[in-house]
Formats: structure tokens, sequence, C-alpha cells
């Protein structure tokens, strides 16, 4: 078994389990593994092959570093996650930072965070000063200074950004401090779910809030299944927060994920950890949700300038890429042919880990598949100002556009939301249009197409083939 010198990072006598979500297919008995998040192929010894076995019937991660080693890579994959029963951490190593504006109500807040050590409350220039703020900017900064302004007063190792409407459930650190025992480990989240209410709007945002990412726990980085995690509620590492300098005060939005993706490009590990959670309020009026999901897009083109493709709308390989165009322009021949081609390539890729060549067409036509989601959430989102007229403007065009707009009829069969068909349709396509027009807003302001542009890039690509 070949091993790297990457630091052993997995605590001894650490338990693993799979990921919930994760298609793990093991073929050549057991030593070539098909998974993750970005999608990859992990080719094992035999030796190899028995310890995952071991791991995944619930045996410790133990013995030499270099076993430890192999265990780092399934969790870095997001093929796996961890289980510690403790961490070198408690309440008393974690300081709360709440940036507040004009919310005088952030006490509710303070009252339910008894059991941390400390908390620094930020008035970001309120109309009226905050009374019992630690710290108050005259003039509002915007959150990513506010949150600056905190973390920078904390003498604990820990510190927990939470906005001024977040109330977390008792105990909510319990299942996020024990993952601070892996060294890598810089942040860790929990699910944000969003408050019950009995409005549409309310009803809505318990199934499609932006902020709330879902019941499995996820390794978050571009191009994962979890991309991003908000500072709604997030715990970090204040020693890794001095190393990047803190959140970029030139961002209004997106600052959160502009952070997450730096620790993620210096080798750092963020993990979504939905075992605990805190309640947010959704907003409480159409036009305020629809101004937030604009906003929202605003921040796709400096996080595209600032991080590049992890920024892209889409990302899929050229052979894909060509193929849906082709399908686009109304040339199914042409797309069969570049489907075909791909799916006779990919095999001899694969054959050498293991892959039998059935397998790697299925994996081929899947990728495909898969991506005409992907086409269909740009065309109807990020692209849309483009996309929709031109092609509204023939009959082929606009079947594409019912297929796409058809995606969200069967997400409602699928996910049976709490909100009826005939109210969850316009306010999907309404969040999809909202979004999409605060991308090309932020596009035409920084004069740039880049959070416009696909990533063509190989698949599998430069990281997803790999041996241990």
């Amino acid at each position: 078994m070949s091993t790297s010198s990457t630091a052993v990072t997995v605590p001894e006598a650490a338990p693993l389990r799979l990921d919930p979500d994760v298609s793990l297919s093991r073929l050549d008995g057991g030593r070539t593994l098909l998974g993750g998040s970005p999608y990859r192929v992990l080719r094992l010894s035999e030796a190899g092959a028995r310890l995952v076995d071991g791991w995944l019937e619930g045996r410790a991660v133990s013995g030499a570093p270099r076993l430890r080693r192999l265990a780092e890579q399934l969790i870095t994959a997001g093929l796996v996650h961890p289980r510690y029963s403790a961490g070198p951490f408690t309440e008393a190593d974690v300081t709360a930072v709440i940036p507040v504006r004009d919310r005088p109500e952030v006490t509710q807040t303070l009252a339910r965070l008894t059991e941390l050590a400390a908390a620094v409350v930020v008035d970001d220039g309120s109309a009226v000063p905050l009374p019992g703020a630690t710290v108050r900017h005259p003039a509002a900064r915007g959150p990513a200074a506010a949150r600056n302004s905190g973390w920078r007063l904390a003498d604990t190792e820990l510190i927990a950004f939470l906005d001024a409407d977040v109330v977390p459930e008792p105990g909510w650190l319990e299942a996020l401090l024990p993952h601070f025992a892996d060294p890598r480990v810089a942040a860790v989240a929990p699910r944000v779910r969003s408050r019950p209410g009995d409005s549409a709007l309310d009803r809505y945002e318990q199934d499609r809030s932006p902020i709330d990412l879902g019941p499995l726990p996820a390794v978050v980085r571009p191009g994962s299944r979890v991309s991003y995690v908000p500072t709604a509620a997030l715990v970090v590492r204040g020693s890794a927060l001095r190393a990047l300098g803190g959140f970029d005060e030139t961002m209004r939005f997106g600052e959160d994920v502009d952070l997450v993706w730096r620790l993620a490009g210096h080798g750092q590990l963020v993990r979504y950890e939905p075992a605990s959670q805190v309640w947010h309020a959704p907003r409480s009026r159409w036009s305020a949700w629809a101004r937030q999901r604009f906003d929202y897009g605003t921040s796709a083109a400096p996080l595209a300038l600032r991080h590049g493709a992890a920024a892209a709308p889409v990302r899929v390989s050229p052979w894909t890429l060509a193929c849906w165009g082709a399908v686009a322009a109304g040339r199914p021949a042409a797309a069969s042919a570049t489907a075909l081609i791909t799916a006779s390539l990919l095999p001899r890729r694969l054959r050498g880990v293991g892959v039998p060549a059935e397998e790697s067409v299925a994996l081929a036509l899947r990728g495909h598949w898969g991506a005409g989601r992907m086409f269909a959430d740009a065309v109807t989102r990020s692209w849309w100002p483009v996309a929709v007229p031109a092609l509204a403007a023939s009959r082929h065009g606009r079947l594409l556009l019912a297929a796409a707009w058809a995606r969200h009829v069967a997400d409602w069969r699928a996910q049976r939301p709490a909100l009826p068909l005939h109210q969850w349709l316009p306010a999907r396509i309404a969040d999809d249009l909202a979004y999409g027009a605060g991308v090309w807003w932020g596009a035409l302001r920084h004069r740039t197409l880049a959070p416009l542009l696909p990533d063509a890039q190989e698949w599998p690509g430069r990281d997803g083939v790999r041996r241990a």
C-alpha cells in the first residue's frame, strides 16, 4: 500500500461511518472504490481493502501512521466520516461572536448561550446604540468587518459565529466540538433550520432555505455535495482565522463562502455536522425574500474573481459540454454520438484501476445524465436573462425550457414539501430568477463573465483516480 507525506490527522481509535449519501461501489474484491463527493476512483492494495472492510464493520482506526493515512484519504474524499467520542475542547474554549445592527432582541440569543465562556456582541452602526454591546462601529461596515472586530477580541481557541436572529438548540456544541480532535479541521458548521411558521413563505423556507444544507454530514469544499456553509452559525479555530486574516471586508455578501474556500485551499478541513442544529428566522415578506436571493447572487462575481472555477455554475467534462451543447442546438444525433464516444473512451482510462468496461460505460452515461440537471439549473438560474429568451424563440427551445422547469415538479413529488404545488412552483421559479438577476448584476458591476462561464474539466479529474 503506497503512502504519502501527508501528516496523520485521524486520531487513533476513531471509528468511521460510511457517508449515507455516497453510492459506494466496491469492485475487484473490494480493492477499487468508486464514490465520494466529488466523485472519484480509489484503488487499494489487498491489505488496504481488508482494513476498509474492518472499518466499515465498526472497528476503530488504530495502528501504524501509514494505516491512519489511508483512513484520512477516505475521510478527505467524503467516502466516510469519523465518529469522535470526545475532543480536546469544551464550551469553556468557545467565544460567541454576534454581529448585530438595529436588532435589540439579540439578548434572546445571548440568553441561550450561557453554556459558553464568553460572548462578544458587535453593534455594526445601529441607529440607536445597542445597550450592552461589547464593541460598536459608529457607522455600518458590514458583516465581515463586524465579525472581524468580534473574533479579534476573543481569547479562546474557538470562535462561534452566530447571527442575531439565530437560536441554538440546547447542547448544540456537543456534536461540533469533537471534530476539532482532528488538527486539520479548521471549522465545523451545524445545520441551520428555518423556524416553522404558518405563512406560505415560512413553509417554503422550511424546505428551500439556502442556508439549510440538509440532514447529511459532509466535508465542505468546492465541488462537494455541500460546497459552502454560512456564518449564520459556524465554529472556527481562532488560529485559522489569524492565519488567513479573517473575513474579506471588501465583500458585502459571500464573505462566509470565501472564508470556507480559502480554508479548503490551504489544506484545512471544514465539516458540516447536521447532528447539531440551530434555528434561523426567515424573511417576513416576499419582497425581502427576493432581495435576499438577489443579494446572494451578486456574490458570484467576486467569488469567481477570487476562486476561479470554484464558482462556476456548471462543472462538466468537455465531452459532456459538447453532448448537451448538441442537445441545445437541436442535434440529437450528434448528442448521442458524443455520449457513445465518451462511453467507449472511459473504460480505457479506468481499466488499470480495476473498473470493468460495463461499469465504466454506466458511469459515463450516468455522468451525462447528471450533467443535464446541472445545465437545467444553470439555464433557468444563473443564465436565465440570456438563455430563457433565446430558447423561448424556437419550438425546440421551448420544449427544453419546459423540461428544465419540470424538474421542480419532479422535486416536489419526490420531497413532498409543506407547500402545495401551485404555490411551490412559482416560488421555485421566482427563487431562480431573483438569484440569477443578482449574478448578472454582480457580473456587470465587476465587469467580468467569470461567474457565468462553465468549468470544462476532464473526468475523472487530476485527483479523480488515486492509488492507496
